[in-house]
Parts: C-alpha cells; sequence; structure tokens
C-alpha cells in the first residue's frame, strides 16, 4: 500500500499537506474521544513545543506525556504545558507502550515521540481518516524535511528492515519503524504488547499484518531534532534488536516456515556429509568414516524433529491467532 498524499507542497521535501477537514470531519473528532499519548525519555528542549502542537491540532484530545525515568526537567515543563503526566518506570520504549496502551481509554490514540520531529499538525487529518474508513492504524510515513534529519544509515537500516519484513508477512507497509501512529481502541486494547525498546514499532506492524487489519499511510514531513535534544535510538544495539524481533516473530507466527526451513538445512548437510559415504560403501561394502555416519544420520534425524515440531506449532499458531482475533472482536468498534 502506498503512502496517501493531500492536495498541497509543503517544506519543498515532496510532502504534501493534508486536504482541509471538511465540517463533518471536524464534528467527528470533537464527539470522539481521542488521546494523544507521547513516550518520553529526557525530551525537556522539545516537550513543551510537541505538547502545544497537539493542542492546537486536536483541540479536544487529552494529551499523556508518559515519562520513562527522565533526569532533566521533562515533566516540569510537559505539565506546564498542559500535558497530563504518567510514568512507567521499567526503562524502554516498548515498556512505555505497553503502559499507554493499558491505561489510557479512549476511542482513537495518537501516538508520537517527545523530540518534535513529527508534525502535529497531521494528527487530525490521520485520525479522521482512522474513522471515516474504519481503520486499525495509520501510519505517518517519514519523508525528511532535512537531510540531517533522516541519516543515511538509519534510512538503509529500515528500509532493509522494512523489505524483510515485506517479505516475510506481507507488503503493505513503507516504513514499519515509524513511530507516528494513529490506533483503534479495537487495535490498542487486543495488542499483546511484549517487546521492551524500539522494536515495538515492528511488534505493532507485525500484529497488524498477522490479523489482516485495516491500516493506512500517510507520508507526514520528518524534522530535526531542537537543539539540545538527542537521540536515544542506538543505532547497532538497537538494529539487532529488531532483527531478532523479526526473526523471533517469524518463529512464532511462521512455525512451519521456519522449521522447514531448519530441517532442510540439516538435511543439506546430512547430504554433503553422507553421500561420498554411501558411494564407498556401494563399491567397497564397507563404511571407513563411522563418526561422519553417525553424524549424518543424527541430522536426517534432526531435520525430521524439526519438521514435525513445525506441524505441531503451526496448529497451535492457528488456535493462538484465532484467539488473538476473538479478542479484537471483542472490543466493539467506535462509531465513524
Amino acid at each position: 500500500m502506498k503512502a496517501d498524499m493531500g492536495v498541497a507542497p509543503k517544506d519543498g521535501v515532496g510532502t504534501q499537506v493534508p486536504e482541509q477537514l471538511d465540517p463533518g470531519a471536524t464534528h467527528t473528532l470533537e464527539r470522539h474521544k481521542i488521546a494523544v499519548t507521547i513516550p518520553c525519555f529526557n525530551e525537556g528542549h522539545s516537550i513543551a513545543e510537541v505538547v502545544r502542537g497537539f493542542k492546537s491540532a486536536l483541540p479536544s484530545a487529552r494529551i499523556y506525556v508518559f515519562d520513562n525515568n527522565s533526569t532533566d526537567d521533562t515533566v516540569v515543563v510537559a505539565s506546564a504545558a498542559g500535558a497530563l503526566i504518567r510514568r512507567e518506570m521499567l526503562q524502554g520504549k516498548g515498556h512505555v507502550v505497553r503502559r499507554m496502551f493499558a491505561d489510557v481509554d479512549a476511542d482513537a490514540y495518537v501516538m508520537a515521540d517527545g523530540d518534535s520531529t513529527y508534525d502535529p499538525g497531521y494528527a487530525a487529518y490521520m485520525v479522521s481518516r482512522l474513522f471515516e474508513e474504519r481503520l486499525d492504524m495509520v501510519v505517518g510515513t517519514r519523508v525528511p524535511s532535512h537531510a540531517a534529519a533522516y541519516p543515511p544509515g538509519h534510512r538503509f537500516g529500515n528500509r532493509l528492515l522494512t523489505f524483510a519484513v515485506a517479505n516475510l508477512f506481507g507488503e503493505r507497509f513503507s516504513d514499519i519503524l515509524s513511530g507516528y501512529r494513529v490506533f483503534s481502541r479495537r487495535f490498542v486494547k487486543s495488542f499483546p504488547a511484549m517487546s521492551s525498546g524500539f522494536e515495538i514499532e515492528t511488534e505493532l506492524t507485525i500484529h497488524a499484518l498477522e490479523l489482516h487489519l485495516p491500516v493506512a499511510e500517510v507520508a507526514t514531513p520528518y524534522r530535526i531534532r531542537v537543539t539540545g535534544s538527542t537521540s536515544k535510538l542506538r543505532t547497532y544495539v538497537d538494529g539487532l534488536r529488531i532483527v531478532r524481533m523479526i526473526v523471533v516473530l517469524y518463529k512464532n507466527e511462521r512455525p512451519f516456515q521456519f522449521f522447514s526451513a531448519v530441517a532442510g538445512v540439516f538435511v543439506a548437510v546430512a547430504l554433503a556429509l553422507g553421500i561420498p559415504l554411501v558411494i564407498t560403501f556401494i563399491k567397497t561394502g564397507l563404511v571407513p568414516r563411522q563418526p561422519t555416519a553417525i553424524l549424518a544420520t543424527g541430522l536426517v534425524l534432526l531435520s525430521a524433529l524439526s519438521f514435525v515440531s513445525g506441524l505441531i506449532l503451526d496448529t497451535v499458531t492457528r488456535g493462538r491467532r484465532e484467539m488473538r482475533r476473538l479478542a479484537y472482536l471483542a472490543v466493539p468498534p467506535s462509531d465513524p
């Protein structure tokens, strides 16, 4: 699914301002309970601007800042700007998102970072699309407003991970790591968040793909951080954690394919070791390298065990997926 565009260019970066909301859409936003949830860790330099931006874009929304053990004046500044303060003591964005989804009650949830890199002006349009098209998630795909806003290394890593997810789970997203998202109540209250860090966005994406939920993308500008604000993302460490999350979720959600691949590797190695022994045995009637023969036999047994495990776990996974679907359906949809 490609990112949707509006009608007028903005900032000269290829992103376009969403169309002016019609009175009906504005009325829809006003009569629904909307929550803006902002996970924060040491964002005292930018959080006031973020809070004011969302209060202007969504006047009827409640703005929640979830502080994650900040050591600067994030809480004081956010509170002075008019945000409701909540705290999560377990360190990591995944822990914060799990707490946000558990504690906040709303019809629509806007999630954005507190570093002022995402444009609050797009929130109303994203929320209106969520209601009008009865979607469960709208992702703000990032279009950098300046080269320094989105370093080439981060951009390459995002493309690589997005490509991996697209090939393993389905090609419906062009930016799986975006932190600017809008969710329905159904999505939030049926999402079993298991991540602890920045891999939470990957888990959110794969959850939507696995349950075949209705989603959309909106291209939004991605801005440079304000002076004094620093990124909490550790490029290589968090990148490896995201890769690990993709592998673990693939094992959990596609066990037959995963364990069949493992079985194939075992068989391939067993054949490479065993075929020369079989040829020698046919010619001479002897098995000269018995340890190798035992190893090849063991690999074949492991291959069979892996294949059978995949079959069994595939049945279990189908049952788990059905339970998640039922949990999703148990939450009544919000009226458009």
